[in-house]
């Protein structure tokens, strides 16, 4: 089973997992140049339930939210380097700037997102809510991020 999937087999296959009383995660995001900050939020959202679902920004939407210099790996390369994950159980792309949608589509039983946001601002946390689930901020693995890493790029050039 590939781990790339469309919204409908998304929502049965969290469905399913919640019909056998498996708590259900979701987290979203770009996840443009994943690095260690990455990997160490993932791991940890996957360790408060028992699947993780990870919502990917499209390639239009990464540009309308991020310009239209990203992303630097398309779609399809995000969200295959994301499937290869071992803590990853599903991943979602969305065409939309939130994923409001696909949260409401789901109703996942947590909704995390980075220490960097407050729980009352995440997309999505007053449906989750509603409908009996938690929402929590996970802490973030300070100097690493994908504009970190793009302005290093930037600063050091092609020299070998």
């Amino acid at each position: 089973m590939t781990k790339i999937v469309s919204w409908i087999k998304a929502k049965n296959t969290v469905q399913g997992w919640k019909d056998t009383g498996l708590e259900v995660c979701f987290t979203n995001g770009c996840f443009d140049l994943l690095h260690y900050g990455h990997i160490s939020y993932l791991r940890a959202a996957r360790q408060i339930a028992d699947k993780l679902v990870v919502g990917l920004n499209s390639d239009a939407s990464v540009s309308r939210l991020k310009g239209n210099h990203r992303p630097i790996s398309n779609q399809i390369s995000r969200a295959s380097v994301l499937a290869a994950l071992e803590m990853v159980d599903l991943v979602v792309i969305f065409e939309q700037d939130t994923p409001l949608e696909l949260i409401c589509t789901l109703t996942p039983d947590l909704l995390v997102k980075g220490g960097d946001y407050q729980p009352k601002d995440i997309v999505g946390a007053d449906w989750v809510i509603q409908h009996g689930g938690e929402v929590k901020t996970l802490n973030l693995e300070q100097g690493y991020s994908t504009s970190l890493l793009e302005q290093k790029i930037k600063e050091q050039g092609c020299s070998n």
